[in-house]
């Protein structure tokens, strides 16, 4: 039996030379592809949400694989409903959202790892969403290091995207490089499972399952097609001449600059350089010179063009017609803007772009950023983000944090003020987010007070401090929790992060490396075979909790053995007999005293 890593590692060799696949379907009856597969996902959180039939990942063992491979290798394994609920959006509506069983994510992520490996290799470089090493600041990097002179902005926006894939479209998408048709009555099956709201089964006549696992490879694989018109199609057609022509102005200054020299008046010189720099040295209005860029992350698009608005308007309209006629989508005409690169603002992955023209009498006749784009923070961003924290115009407390250690209550808002500020590190104006530090810091201090029945300068005062950061000493509020067994004291900031612009800020989708070597701590111990409270070997399965405050629980007896062992090793999984694990769930089991 070949490891996981030879097979993907085949697939991604046949995908990188575009060779098609055959016989993928007998690969999904590699247990360790399996177990790859289980070592990726069963931490996420949603591995411990039941679906309709109420399995989870609680109780996963190598028999439960044995038996998926026997219904796959059967060609009887069928896909569940999934349960469906709603989360909100920004907007006030909800998106809907499908719960999938336990064993058919983990089926699911097996597909995906084939899937990915096979195709992500062929994808656009200009495809940015749900690929390993990429994400938003990635596509965000490439406008602003390739996109210098864009005129117009074409902000494109698919109404109801994952919602509205075609199935007939994704299936033949998928026969151009997949010849195997098992392969693909599996993934016919899954996309028309179904689901399951308030008991009653749906239909599911497009889309790709909303939060199923192999639902983003999917959509990258349908959403390739619109990549391949542009950069088959439309730039080609769009994209004329080497070079801008020369400026003739820029021209007739550098001469009269000359003729000043050769005649030693440099006054005239120095007056005349800054008059050039205020120009652009090729014609930004060159009939024979057009240029068409193009980057998409998951189902945001964004163009940039430099030519007239007419010709913007008809790429526009060839989009259109290319996702209405070929891909079954449709454009959300509020949504789909075409924009003014230098008067007005674009949005794309939460940042304002805009090209940037100097200013001479700021810049003092340098030409320093024309041309090129830049990144904002948007106003409506740090406001909406202040007002979480505000009431009647001025920072609250939390009466939600009320209880919790001090510890805790900075930790919680410095992850919430850390991830909004590494996302917008690549923005020229991050430093507006200093707004937003100080309504944080005002607001925790106040829970701090109210927590502890002081004031606010009391507060600052007692958990003020200075750390060094590679822009320098900065200033934070913080809490150090000494502990008493020896280990390190547990340190929780407020601050300390420099609001500096990082040019090349690097954050990727979260997306773990397929390379696999069996190293997976948790898969160690569960093919170890050995139960790690009894010791017997029979009838394996692992322990799942969904964190390790569960362990802890208020108003819980005096802990199991379990327990603490689970504590003392700080895992959230214990591999167990069956019987152990019906004593765990039943509060009886005790740890082996040969242990």
């Amino acid at each position: 039996m070949q490891s996981a890593t030879t097979v993907l590692d085949v697939i991604r060799e046949r995908g990188r030379k575009g060779l098609p696949l055959e016989r993928l379907y007998r690969d999904l009856f590699n247990p360790q592809l399996f177990l790859m597969a289980y070592g990726r996902i069963y931490s996420n959180k949603g591995s411990m949400t039941p679906g309709v039939t109420g399995e989870t990942v609680d109780g996963m063992s190598l028999e439960k694989i044995d038996v998926i491979i026997g219904e796959l290798r059967a060609e009887s394994y069928r896909w569940t409903p999934a349960r469906r609920t709603y989360i909100p959006k920004k907007n006030g509506k909800k998106r809907p959202l499908g719960l999938p069983t336990w064993s058919d994510k983990l089926v699911a992520e097996v597909v995906r790892l084939l899937l990915e490996a096979y195709y992500d290799v062929q994808f656009s470089d200009r495809s940015h969403g749900f690929r390993p090493g990429r994400g938003c600041h990635t596509a965000l990097n490439e406008v602003v290091e390739t996109w210098k002179g864009t005129h117009w902005f074409i902000e494109g926006d698919i109404s109801d995207c994952f919602g509205s894939l075609d199935h007939e479209v994704m299936l033949g998408a998928l026969r151009e490089k997949i010849h195997d048709g098992r392969f693909l009555q599996l993934i016919h099956r899954m996309l028309k499972a179904g689901y399951l709201e308030d008991w009653r089964w749906n239909a599911t006549l497009s889309g790709a399952p909303q939060g199923g696992v192999a639902s983003p490879i999917l959509s990258n694989i349908y959403l390739d097609r619109l990549d391949q018109f542009v950069e088959q199609q439309l730039l080609p057609d769009y994209n004329r001449g080497r070079l801008r022509q020369r400026n003739l102005e820029y021209g007739r200054i550098g001469a009269r600059i000359k003729r000043a020299g050769r005649r030693g008046d440099q006054a005239a010189v120095r007056s005349l350089r800054q008059q050039q720099r205020s120009l652009p040295s090729a014609d930004p209005n060159d009939p024979d010179y057009r240029r068409l860029r193009y980057v998409r992350y998951a189902d945001d698009w964004l163009l940039g063009f430099a030519g007239p608005k007419r010709e913007a308007i008809e790429i526009k309209d060839k989009m259109r017609e290319f996702l209405r006629d070929e891909l079954k989508l449709e454009l959300s005409e509020p949504k789909t803007l075409i924009t003014h690169a230098v008067s007005q603002a674009a949005r794309f992955l939460g940042y304002e772009l805009k090209a940037q023209i100097a200013d001479t009498k700021i810049t003092r006749g340098r030409r320093a950023v024309n041309g090129h784009i830049g990144l904002f923070v948007p106003r409506q961003v740090i406001q909406q983000r202040c007002a979480l924290y505000m009431s009647r115009g001025k920072p609250k407390y939390r009466g939600a944090l009320l209880h919790d250690q001090d510890y805790s209550i900075l930790a919680k808002y410095q992850a919430e003020y850390r991830g909004l500020v590494q996302y917008y590190l690549l923005a020229q104006d991050v430093s507006r987010l200093g707004r937003l530090h100080w309504v944080m810091e005002t607001s925790m201090l106040k829970t701090l007070a109210r927590k502890h029945q002081s004031t606010v300068t009391k507060m600052a005062r007692r958990h003020r401090a200075t750390i060094e950061t590679p822009d320098g000493p900065r200033k934070c509020i913080q809490v150090i929790v000494n502990r008493s067994d020896g280990r390190k004291p547990l340190v929780a900031r407020f601050g300390g992060i420099p609001l500096k612009r990082q040019r090349f800020a690097d954050l990727v989708d979260k997306s773990p490396s397929t390379r696999y070597g069996g190293s997976n701590e948790l898969i160690h111990r569960l093919l170890a075979g050995q139960c790690e409270i009894c010791e017997s070997r029979d009838g394996l399965q692992v322990h799942h909790i969904r964190k390790m405050a569960d362990l802890k629980r208020p108003g819980r007896p005096e802990p199991s053995a379990w327990i603490k062992l689970m504590a003392q090793r700080r895992r959230k999984t214990l591999v167990v007999c069956q019987s152990c694990h019906w004593d765990i769930h039943g509060g009886r089991a005790t740890v082996s005293t040969r242990r």
